[in-house]
């Protein structure tokens, strides 16, 4: 066996938690979960070589991974297998339908208590599920397909508004045939609103499903959220029930279908993880008069809109629950700047895997993807901790919901831009 030879190893575990729990992701829900509407899933793909630790994806349908969330189970998952914790990524779907006691307040936006008991349990099914993983791993072939998925999501705040449709797919192959799928698209898993109680993977887990039907259950499907800070279901969903979680998760499916019938062999290198920070100011926060003016311009903009779950009366609650999170921010605090981890994958010489611990503006991701001296650079969020939303410059001037809950402001969405520029251009 070559030092050098590409290994594989995949797994899925059901990690969905009992009833009881709160679930997170929107402001303005408190009652706890009543069941589950579909599993929530952990998936495990391990890329790595004979002495070559690799790179091991874990990807979670979870609201956010915050920092000692994700080290935790990097940590338990890296022992499980025998490689650092540092070779291990964690990435959550941003599911708006799973429990908030993973990770409890990952933002003055997103209240919640971390419940250890719930956390420790989830660790521990991630590393019972990593630890045949070694034993397991064969030789192994990689493909890349591109595929373009529109209709599962649009920018949130208007419809012509900056939004990429496309996604990309890495197949991972053994002799006996497809062992796992990683793929990333960007859009807010929330076609499933705050009146619901049940655990859902939201329209990933559609998605999951789609595949599993036509590729079979033993193929292992792990979903990455892309540079989705301003992009959701709101302006493309038809109502907030399961027939329409199953028809977005269907209008990604039948893309990526079609694209790994065309999908192109890799070369046979072993995927390489660069680490790297960047270090981010935080923004000035308005003065007390600044920010009473713009909460009472909220309040009164949903005072005259009918209550109804319509486009337009979601972009005025949300400014609203912005307006209200600057306040909790001005209370809080903040720190001069944030130092924010950086991942970058490299799959040969042509395509990597950017990830960051944001929810980043399409537009950002956009630039970040055609600044890349890759052929091919997929942008995805949520990973290795939560710090909140990057909005652009047209977020920031509009005073959007995401500007107002931000940590950052424009200067600091450029400093994280560059440096995130710099990570593509010097991983190996």
């Amino acid at each position: 066996m070559s030092r050098s030879e590409l290994l594989v190893a995949a797994a899925t575990v059901d990690v969905t938690p009992p009833a009881g729990h709160l679930l997170g992701g929107y402001a303005d829900r408190s009652a706890a979960a009543t069941g589950a509407a579909d599993p929530l899933l952990a998936t495990l793909v391990w890329l790595s070589g004979p002495a070559d630790p690799g790179v091991l994806w874990l990807t979670l349908d979870a609201v956010a991974v915050d920092t000692v969330l994700a080290a935790a189970l990097a940590t338990a998952v890296g022992a499980a297998v025998g490689i650092p914790a540092d070779r291990v990524l964690v990435c959550a779907s941003h599911t708006h339908a799973a429990p908030v006691g993973w990770a409890g307040e990952i933002s003055p936006a997103v209240p919640g208590v971390r419940e250890p008991a719930l956390e420790a349990a989830l660790v521990a099914a991630a590393a019972a599920a990593a630890r045949p993983l070694r034993e397991a791993r064969r030789a192994g072939r990689l493909a890349w397909a591109a595929a373009d998925a529109p209709g599962v999501g649009a920018n949130r705040h208007r419809p012509d508004g900056p939004h990429d449709t496309s996604a990309g797919v890495l197949a991972v192959h053994t002799a006996d045939g497809l062992l796992a799928l990683l793929l990333d698209h960007a859009s807010h898993p929330t076609v499933l609103g705050p009146d619901n109680l049940r655990y859902s993977a939201d329209w990933p887990g559609a998605t999951r499903r789609a595949l599993a039907a036509a590729l079979g259950p033993g193929v292992a499907v792990g979903f990455l959220q892309g540079a989705a800070g301003d992009v959701s279901p709101r302006f493309v969903r038809r109502g907030r029930q399961a027939s329409e979680v199953d028809r977005l998760g269907g209008l990604l499916a039948g893309p990526v279908l079609r694209a790994l019938a065309a999908a192109r062999p890799l070369p046979a290198d072993i995927p390489r993880l660069h680490r790297s920070s960047a270090q981010v100011p935080v923004r000035r926060l308005p003065s007390a008069a600044e920010s009473a003016r713009t909460l009472a311009e909220a309040r009164s903009a949903v005072a005259a809109l009918p209550e109804q779950d319509t486009p337009a009366a979601r972009l005025a609650q949300t400014r609203l629950q912005g307006a209200e999170t600057t306040e909790r921010l001005r209370a809080a605090g903040l720190p001069a700047s944030l130092s924010l981890p950086i991942g970058v994958v490299t799959l040969g010489a042509d395509h990597a895997w950017l990830h960051l611990p944001v929810e980043l503006f399409a537009s950002l991701g956009l630039r970040l993807r055609a600044a890349s001296p890759r052929r091919e650079t997929r942008v995805v969020g949520y990973t290795d901790g939560y710090f909140g939303y990057v909005p652009d410059r047209e977020g920031v001037e509009s005073a959007c919901y995401e500007a107002l809950t931000s940590y950052v402001t424009t200067e600091g969405a450029e400093a994280l831009v560059a440096a995130a520029t710099s990570a593509l251009r010097h991983a190996p």
